[in-house]
């Protein structure tokens, strides 16, 4: 089922999530849900919080990159995923900067500087538990989404003062006052 996706300003998305109970909480449709919405609202990652669900999982899927030349389609295709309780272990390498931007942050694209390389331990949506290291987008997008389960948006992340230059913008996503591409709900 397509569910809205919370818009910025609703207080939900700056709450830290709770770890799934995997012996007590089915949670395959929440899982199909959180694909079903991002593939409508055409994007790379989402997170529970996204769709109101305060649980730790996040689901990345990188086809969006697959036309472009500079990403590796098998590495692609390798990271569509779900992370259940995930923990990012480390985080090395040079620190780079990349747009980012929000499907709770419609039109709103910022820099922000990340460490190019993690470690993440997670389970999958079969509960296996699985260790990877990955880097560039695909790493930058992982800690992207993994902030959302800890109550941090991207734009938490920029400066003050960019956050004030901004601020009619993010006024306008909170109160409602455009039309979005995809479904939203608002706080």
């Amino acid at each position: 089922m397509i569910r809205p996706i919370v818009a910025y300003g609703n207080p939900i998305l700056n709450q830290p999530s709770s770890k799934v109970d995997i012996e007590n909480e089915d949670i395959s449709n929440l899982i199909v849900d959180l694909w079903e919405t991002m593939h409508n609202a055409n994007g790379v990652g989402l997170a529970a919080p996204q769709i109101g669900v305060l649980k730790q999982i996040f689901i990345t899927d990188f086809d969006y990159f697959k036309e472009e030349e500079s990403f590796n389609k098998s590495e692609i295709e390798k990271f569509q995923q779900v992370f259940i309780n995930p923990i990012i272990t480390d985080e090395y390498g040079e620190n780079f900067l990349f747009s980012e931007g929000c499907l709770s942050i419609p039109d709103i694209l910022e820099e922000l500087s990340r460490k190019n390389t993690i470690k993440i331990e997670f389970l999958d949506e079969k509960f296996n538990p699985k260790k990877i290291t990955c880097s560039g987008v695909i790493a930058r997008v992982i800690q992207h989404e993994y902030d959302h389960l800890k109550g941090i948006l991207f734009t938490d992340r920029i400066s003050s003062l960019r956050k004030r230059e901004i601020k009619g913008k993010l006024d306008i996503i909170s109160a409602g006052d455009f039309e979005p591409n995809y479904k939203m709900s608002f706080y």
